[in-house]
């Protein structure tokens, strides 16, 4: 690998760092709740499969889902993939309907093999994000008549992962690997209360955390030939699930002219990290037709998180407790077609894709539990040529998402998103030969 192309990745990485800080792809009130609206999209691939991949395993395209299957990666082959996101939010609430926009860098990961059956990658990946923006209005009584008091809702920020892994494949057909990255990010949220009546000070309640810790992934892959043309891969995946030793803020605050003035509580080790499972079977026929199933179960029940309470004498107390967040399951099951790996005729490289997943809520809203996330994909890669020794595929997806509350109370959402990505496989180990 020269000089030149080093710089160019790590110009790269530092791009992506800045645009992922600077773009958080949410206008959902359900970012309120816990780290915000967790984020599934690792890959424009597995995006396209609805998250499918625990048992997918391909040395020409990373796979961050399960790092066993690094230890593919063909020798020669230098993998780097980016993907971005364009979403369109639709939010009703009864008669009430509002649209919203967002674009946002999803990922950016590399990979290369170390030496035979023993693969590496590196990257930077999405894990949660927040942002929100609305107000709700109400009347109340007061000495001086009716008075209008509007409630200002407003959030943002998220949580990153950057992270490293490697894939070992000690035995013919079974893989191990890991992914030990750093997770950090900040998340804010705050309520403003205004009043009509000029002498009423405004109230504001501000919450902020910012996030910094390890986070430990494994996976392993097991391939079992059946026949000539059929294959098996059985995947399963574990995360490791931790106290995160990291301060929560609350902030009791009231306008006094130009600024705020008032109490600040905090809550010590206020946050962890879900042990989480998962278990993919991948069935390969001919090399050309995959069908994938996924199961993954994250524990957020157990998980620590800051909670806000008043005491007997009416004064605020911000506690720190489990159970509030509920355990979250999410089936997946995804399909990819590709006409002829070795052909000759650029048609023959086309992948299609499609795919379909339910998880069902971690947060709970009011007291009840949160909405359910039905999806249904669909994407294409397109080879922008047939060169073996340089291949980049243009990955184009389209995602549906339904956010179905558990009340009809509840705030209802839909999604378009179209996504973008650009997977480059270059021969960047190749030895040239005198001629």
């Amino acid at each position: 690998m020269t000089i030149r192309k080093i710089t160019l990745f790590v110009s790269a990485l530092l791009a992506a760092t800045f645009a992922m800080a600077q773009t958080n792809g949410s206008n959902s009130p359900y970012s309120r709740y816990g780290f915000g609206l967790l984020n599934d999209r690792y890959s424009a691939r597995t995006t396209d499969m609805a998250g499918t991949g625990l048992g997918s395993r391909s040395g020409a395209a990373l796979n961050v889902l399960n790092p066993a299957s690094y230890s593919a990666i063909d020798s020669l082959t230098f993998l780097f993939d980016a993907g971005l996101t364009l979403q369109n939010n639709y939010l009703t609430e009864g008669s009430l309907k509002v649209n919203a926009r967002n674009t946002s860098l999803d990922y950016i990961t590399v990979g290369f093999r170390l030496r035979p059956r023993l693969g590496f990658s590196l990257g930077l990946l999405p894990y949660s994000t927040v942002g929100y923006d609305f107000s709700r209005k109400s009347t109340m009584q007061s000495q001086a008549g009716e008075v209008t008091q509007t409630n200002a809702y407003k959030g943002d920020g998220g949580l990153h992962v950057a992270y490293a892994g490697i894939g070992w494949e000690p035995l013919r057909g079974l893989s191990v690997g890991a992914n030990f990255g750093y997770l950090w990010g900040d998340i804010d949220h705050s309520v403003t209360s205004s009043f009509s009546d000029a002498t009423i000070s405004t109230l504001r309640r501000q919450y902020s955390a910012s996030l910094h810790t390890y986070k430990a992934d494994f996976g392993l892959q097991y391939v079992q030939a059946i026949g000539k043309k059929h294959t098996l891969t059985l995947g399963l995946s574990y995360s490791l699930g931790h106290d995160i030793n990291r301060k929560a803020f609350f902030y009791d605050l009231k306008s006094v002219g130009n600024r705020f003035v008032g109490d600040t509580i905090g809550a010590a080790k206020a946050f962890a990290l879900p042990t989480s499972f998962g278990a993919g079977l991948s069935w390969t026929w001919n090399r050309s037709l995959t069908l994938s199933l996924d199961y993954n179960l994250q524990k957020w029940a157990d998980v620590r998180m800051p909670e806000l309470s008043v005491g007997a004498d009416g004064r605020y107390i911000y506690n720190v407790s489990k159970g509030q967040l509920l355990d979250r399951s999410r089936f997946s099951a995804g399909v990819e077609y590709i006409a002829n790996e070795e052909g000759l005729r650029w048609r023959d490289h086309v992948r299609y894709r499609a795919g379909f997943s339910y998880a069902s809520p971690y947060v709970r809203v009011n007291g009840q539990d949160g909405p359910k996330s039905y999806i249904i994909s669909a994407g294409v890669g397109l080879p922008v040529n047939t060169n073996y020794s340089n291949r980049c595929i243009v990955n184009l997806g389209v995602q549906y998402e339904h956010v179905a509350p558990s009340a009809k109370t509840l705030l209802k959402e839909d999604y378009i998103r179209f996504t973008i990505g650009i997977s480059f496989n270059e021969r960047w180990f190749a030895k040239w030969k005198a001629q």
